[in-house]
């Protein structure tokens, strides 16, 4: 009954979250971001439109009624609906969902893969450095992990690809895949070498914020009472480590991963922008240069769920892994 109730108040913040974040979104895209979706739609498309076109068009979009509550109750339904509307400038006429979901596939596969690569490697060396302190390994990681916490994604981007892709001419130096055409192993292959450097900035960008917190929490485990009772035992190292000190540590590595994922979706449109990937990233810097606030509503909305959608199921692993927290 505990563990029902606990899920269903944290749906409840979710969805009054969820209303609140969209409420922003409505005011910041039709109130407070300057210029006028249909004057730059028409300036963008070359063409010349009457006054009388220009209010068809305002009309079509659902401009010509009463902010609130009118285009207000319509933004609402259709964003819960994700029924974000067509693309202004940036593809006219395309659905944007189409479109997002169709770059979503580029940028989801990136950050999965570059996310789970840096937890583990991470999660291993903390553990590694926390458990043999002041060892080589230990300061080695330190230095390395201190460095690629500080740098910003761009950065980092930047200079592998100076060094991978114009000094060594090992990959490629952007772009998804290559303009002539492969099929089957080959094409999974060209894809692989074009996502070598975006995967290998964000897994090292993010790496070291891993390792910084998993070897900081298990230093304060390993000094806990119960480790110390454990070792009185006669309990065997490397059972106190595994059983004892690495589980306790990795619960705020769990609540990092969830707040990370918003930096990561950040982090990933610098770095599509960089090796000019076509994903959701890219994709959002275009709009915005581009004033498509179809396409920016789609991008902001679906950020902010995910990142929404992240946080709850940290929530319920830390209420699974630690039950202090569904019985507080």
């Amino acid at each position: 009954m505990g563990t029902a109730r606990y899920l269903a108040n944290k749906l409840l913040q979710l969805f009054f979250t969820l209303l609140f974040v969209l409420t922003i979104a409505f005011f910041l895209f039709r109130v407070w971001m300057p210029g006028d979706p249909v004057t730059t739609f028409a300036r963008s498309s070359g063409a010349k439109f009457t006054e009388e076109q220009l209010q068809q068009i305002r009309h079509d979009w659902g401009l010509d009624v009463p902010l609130f509550p009118d285009q207000y109750v319509a933004f609402m339904t259709d964003n819960m609906t994700f029924n974000f509307g067509v693309s202004t400038v940036v593809d006219p006429g395309t659905n944007v969902s189409t479109m997002y979901w169709h770059k979503m596939g580029k940028s989801f596969l990136l950050i999965l893969t570059s996310t789970i690569a840096s937890i583990i490697i991470g999660v291993i060396l903390g553990i590694k450095s926390g458990w043999k302190r002041r060892s080589a390994l230990d300061n080695t990681s330190m230095g390395s992990s201190m460095l690629l916490y500080a740098m910003p994604e761009f950065v980092l981007g930047m200079i592998l690809l100076l060094l991978f892709s114009n000094a060594v001419h090992l990959f490629p130096s952007g772009g998804y895949e290559s303009a002539v055409g492969h099929h089957g192993f080959d094409r999974v292959v060209d894809i692989g070498r074009h996502m070598a450097l975006p995967w290998l900035t964000l897994t090292l960008a993010y790496m070291g914020e891993f390792y910084l917190v998993m070897r900081s929490s298990l230093l304060d485990v390993l000094g806990e009472e119960f480790i110390a009772l454990s070792r009185a035992k006669g309990v065997r190292e490397k059972y106190v480590l595994r059983h004892h000190a690495v589980p306790n540590a990795l619960l705020p590595t769990i609540t990092l991963v969830a707040l990370s994922f918003g930096f990561i979706l950040g982090g990933v449109i610098t770095v599509e922008l960089v090796f000019s990937y076509p994903g959701v990233g890219k994709l959002s810097v275009d709009a915005l240069f581009a004033h498509d606030f179809p396409m920016l509503q789609a991008t902001f909305v679906i950020s902010v769920i995910a990142v929404l959608v992240a946080n709850l199921i940290a929530d319920l692993s830390y209420a699974y892994l630690d039950p202090r927290v569904r019985r507080a």
